[in-house]
């Protein structure tokens, strides 16, 4: 079946938007891949994204430092401890993310040959590897600074459940793989979290003043992934019934993708004025917490993504590895800092400088992994 060139125009346009790789359909006879013209593809957003993140970044933090009563707006009602505006944001962010991913595929995945390999590897290191890791680091640059250290401590114990999925989506990951990591993470955070950081925090550490729940991260899993995700399945199987799965593919999909990113800028710009006089006014411990930060992102994204090169891992499942594992769940380490010390705490604010540095640093990595991408199918 012939296509036109406006069509197939659009069809590359809507597999950019779905987070599909296009490498495909932008070869060239000799093979090479038209970058420059997948590149004019991208929209305006796409195109830019590292750019208006910085620019929200340093908007926010201007904003919530000289205009009086940015804090108290914004924090005017809240879900477990986190603003309702930014709880908005995160729903915003994930919905059209979880629309896309194939839910009435995910068996056939969990069958597929190195299912068990690919999710043993992400438990081992989100679990084991990924806190031991941060709480170590925390410990050998934040020796003076108890509270900063268990904030960044905090950090390193919740595991992504939210952001990883539009990293995944914006390197082109396996978004179904994704989905199934997430849900095991979502999991294993509810019955995992308190005990690993009170081992982390009371025992290693011999800290005092901290308690947590494990019904404290239950509600969080439920409201921050949860209602996204039943939104999404519902979404998907109400719709592809009513309307068809072309039509929801190539209308709805594309009408609902910039959201995403939307989300994410609007949950950066709500999460940065509210903690902007905490950062401005503490930016000398705001560059010391970024260390253990900065070392813990990239050691557990390098690490994974060596490992991934090392047993031939295909590009889609190297990315969700890769993501999963560095990723964190900012807003249940916020929640939980919140709620054990309070919103103006040092604690708080080492949690609030994870996002500060995780955004801007895992965006990186998405352009890093590309560069693979280019490469070939697996590395």
């Amino acid at each position: 079946m012939e296509n036109s060139s406006a069509e197939r125009k659009q069809q590359l346009a809507l597999d950019i938007a779905d987070g599909n790789d296009p490498s495909d359909a932008a070869k060239n006879p000799d093979g090479r891949t038209k970058l420059q013209g997948l590149f004019k593809q991208l929209s305006l957003l796409d195109r830019y994204l590292y750019v208006w993140i910085f620019i929200v970044m340093a908007v926010s933090i201007i904003f919530g430092y000289y205009v009086k009563g940015v804090k108290k707006a914004f924090q005017v009602a809240e879900i477990t401890s986190v603003s309702l505006p930014i709880a908005i944001g995160l729903w915003v962010m994930m919905y059209p993310v979880l629309c896309k991913v194939q839910y009435e595929m995910l068996g056939g995945v969990l069958r597929q040959a190195g299912s068990l390999k690919t999710i043993s590897l992400s438990v081992v290191l989100n679990w084991i590897v990924g806190p031991a890791l941060m709480t170590g680091l925390a410990w050998a640059t934040l020796p003076d600074l108890p509270d900063f250290r268990t904030g960044v401590i905090l950090v390193g114990i919740a595991r992504c459940i939210a952001m990883v999925l539009i990293w995944n989506d914006l390197a082109k990951g396996d978004a179904d793989y994704c989905a199934i990591l997430v849900a095991i993470n979502s999991i294993l955070q509810i019955i995992l979290f308190a005990p690993v950081a009170l081992l982390y925090l009371k025992v290693v550490s011999r800290g005092k003043g901290f308690h947590v729940s494990s019904w404290t991260v239950a509600k969080s899993v439920l409201l921050f992934l949860g209602v996204p995700l039943v939104a999404g399945v519902l979404t998907r199987l109400i719709l592809m019934n009513a309307f068809g799965r072309k039509w929801y593919e190539s209308k709805f999909l594309r009408f609902i993708g910039p959201w995403a990113l939307i989300g994410l800028l609007y949950t950066i710009f709500v999460m940065f004025s509210i903690q902007a006089h905490q950062i401005v006014d503490n930016i000398g411990h705001v560059v010391r917490v970024a260390v253990p930060l900065l070392l813990y992102f990239g050691i557990l994204f390098f690490g994974s993504l060596g490992i991934c090169r090392w047993l031939k891992v295909p590009y889609p499942l190297m990315v969700t590895r890769c993501f999963t594992a560095a990723s964190n769940n900012f807003e249940l380490a916020i929640a939980v800092a919140v709620g054990s010390f309070g919103i103006d705490s040092a604690q708080a604010l080492a949690a609030t400088i994870g996002p500060l540095i995780e955004v801007p640093v895992l965006l990186l990595f998405v352009y890093i992994v590309g560069f693979f991408q280019r490469k070939g199918p697996s590395v």
